[in-house]
């Protein structure tokens, strides 16, 4: 077909000739990923077939596929065989903490928010250390993986989670995302394969397609990933790595038990595995749990980051891996990091070590259960797997919305919540969901309001009385 004839054709996605450089695929797939990722297309939508893009440009089928390959590797797009290619539905959306309104008009259920009224007991430690004569020896490059005295803090905080650590093989992070990205720039290279839950921690994805590396979803079930298909997955792609989060998945709230979390392990071994285990809601899982990692601990780099149960804004983590990876790691953080806050750590470690980590994850754990029981009156929870103190919930649906429109509508009734399009990996899913934060609310009766708010939402006007309509 001329191209000439391409300039009053409908097209969803038109590359502006005039931006093309070699190599083209190259070119071609940076345009399509800066199109994605700034909103000039939406998700789902459906992009050219690759042969009409390939006349529209006068150029070889076998260029535009490359480019697609990169963008589908990436995240950013995904074909269904005899219906086209499209743009992922979460792709270039991500949850960042942005707090710019002076005053918010709308009750915030999207963000978890770890029960922040607990910081002013942090306040008070960061005093007492701040009136201390050592503070200046906190303030230098020294001990970049964290002192002696600090990391044997980290490993007293690990144990009471059942991960018995040597303290020679912890280091302490600037956070869980911190070490996440450590981990990934430590042990894994640009093309390699991470499996993933189908729905996952959107700042997982995001930093995978940062770094060019490709998610594989895994089918699960109403207790997480499912291990026959971790490892059908293994033996289908080259996989390298796995990561979850099985004490309450975010965003699923599952809590993976102990029979999986073995199986996994199993799988994990066989396939020869790195298993990135981020246990950031470990306090909320039974205490005779034990971490994924112990049952394949030469293999995994273990991650408890106190910002949802002690303090968010502290920015500290701690890092446990086997010594086989211990100069990677260490390289990592010296070229990344240089060093987390001593000053941070110390306060984190005084919280540890007088008990008040102990009465601050009570409290928050006494007043999740309280928000659990208030989300009960308003929706069931269909998954009896789900953690039962979790800091949200996964509500499925049975009305099908268009995700970005349904979060844009909800804002407008006083509601920020996300929909499940956000944690999504790979091709579009036929179920819907609603990631419904508990713990972001200043009370009770704000959870009351906003859950409320939610439940007229989620009616139709036909059938205002019973809310089990909607939902699955």
């Amino acid at each position: 077909m001329p191209v000439n004839s391409f300039e009053n054709y409908p097209m969803t996605w038109k590359p502006n000739k005039d931006q093309l450089t070699t190599p083209l695929y190259l070119s071609i797939a940076n345009l399509l990923e800066y199109d994605i990722i700034n909103g000039y297309l939406a998700p789902n939508t459906k992009l050219p077939p690759q042969r009409e893009l390939a006349d529209y440009l006068d150029i070889n089928l076998s260029t535009i596929t490359r480019a697609f390959k990169i963008c589908e590797l990436k995240g950013l797009i995904y074909a269904k065989t005899g219906k086209g290619t499209f743009v992922a539905p979460n792709a270039g959306t991500t949850i960042t903490i942005v707090d710019s309104e002076v005053e918010k008009n709308y009750i915030e259920m999207g963000l978890i928010k770890p029960f922040d009224q607990f910081n002013l007991l942090v306040v008070e430690t960061a005093k007492s250390i701040l009136a201390k004569g050592y503070l200046e020896k906190l303030l230098d490059y020294s001990h970049p993986l964290g002192t002696p005295y600090h990391k044997m803090s980290a490993g007293k905080w690990l144990k009471k989670y059942n991960m018995d650590a040597d303290i020679e093989n912890i280091a302490i992070t600037s956070g869980a995302q911190n070490s996440v990205t450590l981990t990934l720039i430590s042990l894994f290279h640009s093309g390699d394969k991470i499996a993933v839950d189908m729905y996952t921690y959107p700042n997982f994805i995001a930093l995978a397609n940062m770094l060019n590396i490709q998610l594989i979803p895994i089918k699960g079930d109403p207790l997480g990933m499912k291990p026959e298909e971790l490892d059908a997955q293994c033996k289908l792609n080259n996989i390298q790595g796995i990561y979850l989060t099985p004490s309450c998945n975010n965003p699923t709230a599952i809590l993976m038990n102990m029979e999986r979390r073995q199986e996994i392990a199993s799988v994990i071994k066989k396939n020869n595995l790195i298993l990135i285990e981020d246990d950031i809601y470990a306090f909320l899982a039974p205490q005779n749990y034990l971490p994924i990692t112990c049952f394949a601990p030469e293999q995994s780099i273990y991650i408890s980051s106190v910002s949802k149960s002690l303090c968010s804004g502290m920015r500290v983590a701690f890092m446990f891996y086997p010594k086989k990876y211990s100069s990677n790691i260490i390289r990592g953080i010296y070229n990344i990091n240089v060093k987390t806050s001593a000053l941070n750590i110390e306060i984190i470690a005084e919280i540890i070590n007088t008990g008040m980590a102990d009465k601050i994850v009570e409290e928050k754990i006494s007043i999740a259960k309280e928000r659990n029981e208030i989300y009960k009156k308003y929706f069931q929870i269909e998954n009896p797997n789900e953690n039962p103190i979790s800091f949200f919930r996964w509500l499925p649906l049975r009305q099908k919305f268009n995700a970005n429109q349904f979060e844009k509508n909800a804002l407008a009734q006083g509601i920020k919540i996300y929909h499940s399009n956000r944690f999504l990996v790979g091709n579009y899913e036929e179920k819907q969901f609603l990631r419904v934060s508990l713990s972001s609310m200043a009370d009770s009766n704000e959870l009351e309001k906003g859950l409320d708010i939610l439940k007229n939402i989620l009616l139709e006007p036909k059938d205002k009385s019973n809310i089990n309509s909607l939902i699955i």
